[in-house]
């Protein structure tokens, strides 16, 4: 039986009556305001992607057009050049892609699957159409790059080995031809059998035996002699016309006994790289080859030149590396200038024409995942002497050492950009630090890093050293940042349940002592049982603040669970402060630590909603307890109370006191220190095999079963704090994880002095509005519909003292808060726009009626809302957990775009996606890429002119001179006509069998998968032209053929009627 719910049905009826057009204010603003921003001005689409490539697999360098290729293992290429794009595989086992890369974005032109074949290993001759391809079981196919399609010439492995040899010589592992002689072709097998296959004679001319297994193989230019690497950590030098065993055969890292035996193996030489030059010794490079005995060395790079020895250790395990050359023909001196490597987190390039092999400075934000990112905010617009103020900080950061040579992969053009706001994009990371990136149009620089941990002291002690729980994790995790833009002050909220201040400052200062205040925030530890059902559920114990003091442990007790009567650790935070002065460079300085401690053995529950506010000076927090405001000007607890208490009398849930020792998780001994969403998600969230799938009951009759209501989101304004109000006062909004929005009123002292000695006075001041699920986003409208900016100080230099009289006249130059303007003849004069994970309201003040709703999703429920400022008015933008984004107007809250988009897959996408002004929005596509995206239509028309392009005309370099001598003796380099060798006429056709072709989208196909909006349609009318002029030129063609066909025949005619003319019909 359905469970009959009073207050539901009173809840129904406020509603029905508030949004009846019998409310005196509706119709009035309805006609009034004039909604500008249309469904047309959206459209959902990909702009540009940042970072490393996650999971790298393989990397190609073109020599001619300076462009770097990295695939990765979930089949996705990237091309590194000044603008980085992404695309998708090359080879992929037993697919093959052919890509047009002379477009802005490119389009696959041809595929080819192979039905009963794993691609190994491909190779491509430099200015040749012929690709070999080598398989797992040691066949090698070759295709025409132009057609895409299959000769009927194959190297069988069978045919290749010795016709006595009876096991298989494995996959293919290498495939290249002889620089002097295209006509011969090196193939490696991987159980260490090479052979020189003729070409022309399609028969094996040389093989090479050896014991170990090979990982490659490389020519020396003149192409008499080649390197292998083996498994062993060995190199063997081969001669081509040897007799079957190596010239040298070399350890470079095994120890060399005494007696003369073989040296001890080492670890494999995954890969080898033979480069000569001019004057001087050839380079020999390589990756791996470790004695077995360096237990914990890095993974490192080889550089033998000559006699010297060169070992390059890298911070990440080595994927692949390659030698860069200033020469594309393989049989010239190579003359190498650098080696790029690639690493599972990270792209080395190595200067080798500088002495001790510096390392380039790479352009690229590759080091977004340095620490995991934990959190993400998007600042579009924002004032303009920020960027310039932030790089002259970060500027001194950056390391020394750098080659002093250009960066290498300089191929490709910039995008002409038509943007000509900043965007700054915040990152925090899972060691405590703060990344400032410049966001601006397509790129992505970083700015400035600051570190947090500095503030705390790494020394834990024993008790906390020997447990295993806690060391595990990141205490130093950046949760929740707050930053405003135009006073510079940032607040950060850690997982250990704290909270830092910085302020920006371009001096460098010497902190003597931390300020830091400790807040004690405790649920009721009332019983079950208790027959006080309603009142108090929350109460909070006052807080203590102690300015300038360090708490007295590190740590909370190793066993918090058994010492219930433990008084000695009731305030005892998570993590320390440093007592010793802290030396601050220039940029962000800590001004205010805030610290949650433990409580009767209780740990402090993290921070789920943090907000600030330059103007008043006041930084809020809140988490399952309630919420504290902390002055930070005069370093004050403003206010700490339950959330409970910030209903007073009128609270309409009917709770339950419950213990929290008597209800948390057996986890919740220790501070658990996971990441959780802003939104406070539920915890079902992270097991449910990341379906996202979940029943949420967001109705009131399911509060009973929740003994803790969450605070979730913060919004300070001027705005009518009660019913009925005439005149703005400070407010701060508070949203809750049952639905409610709370107001509380706030009491500012005078500016200047006073603003130092006077205390600052909140009072709640009732319940706004209620929704179904947690409360996302708040914001407020003016009477005309625009949204009202958040009131704020400028920025002044906070070291500064000796003109403190100026600063004093900086700080009371607040901005003039927007209030309606008195010409207006209006009963309302303010909306207050709220969001929850279900449904958006507009609340109209300060008669608090509900104007318009809308229930944005029934079945899923939003993860990132917010309130944001297009070019043709104000919308609010969702993204939901069913992978939708939404557009809504405000404040008629009328559905403009709904595109699914992007399903949820994991906790990242979720905790890192965010929405900002103008259209833009960006989250985590894997650990270490950012995929920034754009729901305008403007920037999606011009986001063709803003890509850069990746095939630019460029002049092939001038191959080397063969010489007289050479020429007239027949020496040098022997070419091959490889179109007779494998073309059908000679070659035959390949079986059908073998391998399927599939045509690419790259034509008008592609386009129907592109956007829709007027771009599209003009990309797709310029193609259907293009196909229509070249039919019609097809048809003019025809024309004029069959009027050179009908002249010859009316001539043929003519001359036939002449000669026929005076003869009698008896002669013919």
């Amino acid at each position: 039986m359905k469970k009959f719910n009073i207050r539901k049905v009173l809840d129904g009826l406020k509603e029905a009556s508030s949004s009846a057009p019998s409310v005196q204010a509706g119709p009035q603003e309805n006609h009034l305001i004039q909604e500008t921003i249309q469904s047309e001005h959206f459209q959902l689409c990909k702009t540009v992607r940042h970072g490393f490539p996650y999971q790298p697999s393989s990397m190609a360098f073109d020599p001619v057009q300076k462009i770097l290729a990295i695939g990765t293992q979930s089949g996705a290429l990237r091309l590194d050049i000044s603008v980085i794009f992404t695309t998708h595989a090359f080879s992929l086992s037993s697919l093959v892609h052919l890509w047009n890369l002379r477009q802005k974005r490119p389009a696959i032109l041809h595929s080819l699957k192979f039905n009963r074949e794993r691609i190994t290993f491909c190779h491509l001759p430099f200015q040749s159409k012929w690709l070999y391809i080598g398989t797992e079981r040691g066949n090698i196919h070759i295709v025409n790059v132009e057609s895409f399609t299959l000769s009927g010439y194959v190297i069988m492995w069978n045919k290749a080995i010795e016709l006595s040899s009876k096991a298989h010589p494995g996959p293919v592992v290498h495939i290249s031809d002889n620089p002097m002689d295209e006509g011969k072709l090196i193939i490696g097998f991987e159980s260490g059998i090479v052979v020189l296959w003729d070409l022309k004679s399609k028969k094996a001319e040389y093989r090479y035996t050896y014991d170990e297994a090979i990982h490659s193989v490389a020519w020396h230019h003149e192409g008499k002699q080649f390197i292998c690497s083996h498994s062993d950590g060995t190199l063997t030098i081969w001669n081509v016309r040897g007799q079957g065993k190596p010239i040298q055969t070399v350890t470079p890292h095994g120890k060399q006994p005494k007696d003369g035996k073989k040296p001890e193996s080492c670890k494999p030489i995954l890969k080898v790289e033979y480069k000569t030059t001019r004057n001087g010794e050839p380079f020999i490079i390589f990756s791996g080859g470790l004695s077995y005995d360096t237990v914990g060395r890095r993974p490192c790079l080889t550089v033998m030149h000559g006699k010297s020895t060169a070992v390059l250790e890298m911070d990440y395990p080595i994927v692949d590396f390659l030698t860069l050359c200033e020469t594309p023909y393989p049989n010239d001196f190579q003359e190498p200038y650098a080696v790029v490597v690639l690493l599972e987190k990270d792209l080395v390039v190595i200067d080798l024409a500088q002495n001790g092999y510096p390392i380039f400075e790479n352009p690229y934000p590759l080091t977004i995942h340095e620490s995991p990112v934990t959190c993400c905010e998007y600042f579009a617009d924002c004032p303009v002497d920020l960027i310039p103020a932030l790089y002259s900080v970060g500027s001194r950061q950056k390391r020394q050492g750098y080659s002093k040579k250009e960066w290498p992969v300089s191929g490709g053009n910039w995008g002409q950009s038509t943007q000509s706001y900043p965007e700054i994009i915040i990152t925090g990371h899972a060691d405590g630090s703060v990344k400032f990136w410049d966001a601006s149009a397509i790129m992505l620089q970083v700015l400035y890093k600051l570190k947090t941990a500095k503030v705390f002291d790494r020394n834990r002690s024993k008790e906390d050293r020997g447990s295993t729980e806690v060391s595990d994790e990141d205490p130093f995790a950046i949760q929740l940042m707050a930053w405003c833009p135009e006073s510079r002050v940032l607040c950060v909220a850690g997982v250990s349940a704290n909270v830092i201040l910085y302020r920006f400052s371009k001096l460098e200062v010497t902190t003597e002592v931390v300020q830091l205040l400790e807040v004690r925030m405790q649920y009721e530890l009332n019983d079950i049982e208790s027959p006080d059902g309603g009142g108090g559920g929350g109460d909070q114990t006052s807080s203590h603040p102690t300015p300038g003091a360090s708490p007295q442990t590190s740590g909370p007790p190793s066993h918090p669970s058994t010492s219930s009567n433990n008084s000695d650790g009731s305030n005892i935070p998570c993590l320390k402060v440093r007592s010793t002065p802290l030396k601050q460079s220039p940029g962000y300085q800590v001004d205010l630590v805030v610290q949650l401690v433990w409580v009767s053995g209780e740990p402090p529950q993290q921070i789920t909603s943090l907000a600030l506010n330059s103007s008043y000076g006041l930084v809020v927090f809140g988490n399952s307890n309630g919420l504290a405001v902390v002055d930070y000007v005069q370093k004050t607890v403003v206010l700490n109370l339950g959330t409970v208490e910030l209903y007073g009398s009128n609270d309409p849930y009917q709770r339950q006191p419950r213990s929290p020792r008597k209800t948390r998780q057996p986890s919740g001994a220790k501070m658990s220190r996971k990441l959780s969403l802003p939104t406070e998600l539920k915890p079902d969230l992270d097991h449910r095999d990341n379906s996202f799938s979940r029943s949420r009951s967001s109705s009131v009759t399911s509060i009973d079963k929740e003994a803790r209501e969450t605070i979730s989101s913060f919004h300070f304004s001027e705005a009518f704090a009660r019913k009925g109000d005439s005149t703005l006062t400070p407010c701060l909004y508070v949203g809750t994880s049952l639905g409610t929005v709370l107001a509380l009123a706030i009491t500012m002292p005078p500016a200047g002095e006073q603003r130092q000695l006077q205390p600052v006075i909140i009072s709640p001041t009732g319940m706004l509005v209620r929704l179904k699920g947690t409360i996302l986003r708040m914001a407020f409208l003016d009477s005309a519909g625009s949204l009202l900016p958040h009131a704020h100080e400028p920025w002044f230099e906070p070291n500064v003292t000796a003109d403190g009289e100026e600063r004093e006249k900086v700080r009371k130059r607040r901005p003039v808060s927007v209030s309606p303007s008195t010409s207006q003849d209006l009963s309302e004069s303010q909306y207050a726009v709220v969001c929850s994970e279900k449904q958006a309201k507009v609340i109209s003040l300060p008669s608090q009626t509900c104007f318009y709703k809308h229930s944005i999703t029934e079945t899923s429920f939003i993860l990132r809302a917010d309130v944001v400022q297009m070019s043709q008015g104000v919308c609010v933008a969702c993204f939901c957990a069913n992978g939708h984004i939404m557009t809504l107007s405000v404040p008629g809250l009328r559905p403009l775009m709904d595109v699914n988009y992007l399903p949820l897959t994991d906790m990242r996408i979720a905790r890192t996606f965010c929405f900002t002004n103008l259209g833009q929005a960006m989250y985590l596509c894997s650990p270490t890429e950012i995929q920034r995206i754009t729901y305008s239509q403007d920037i999606c028309e011009n986001l063709q002119e803003m890509l850069g392009e990746l095939f630019t005309p460029v002049e092939t370099p001038e191959a080397p001179n063969r010489g007289f001598f050479k020429g007239l003796f027949g020496g040098g380099a022997q070419s091959l006509d490889r179109e007779e060798l494998f073309g059908e006429v000679a070659a035959g056709k390949a079986s059908r069998s073998l391998a399927q072709h599939i045509p690419g989208p790259g034509g008008i196909e592609g386009m129907k998968g592109a956007a829709s909006g007027v771009v599209g349609e003009l990309a797709r009318a310029r193609i259907a032209l293009d196909e229509r002029g070249q039919k019609l030129g097809e048809l003019e063609e025809r024309t004029a053929a069959m009027m050179a066909s009908a002249d010859s025949f009316s001539k043929h005619a003519h001359e036939m009627m002449l000669k026929c003319k005076d003869k009698k019909w008896y002669q013919f």
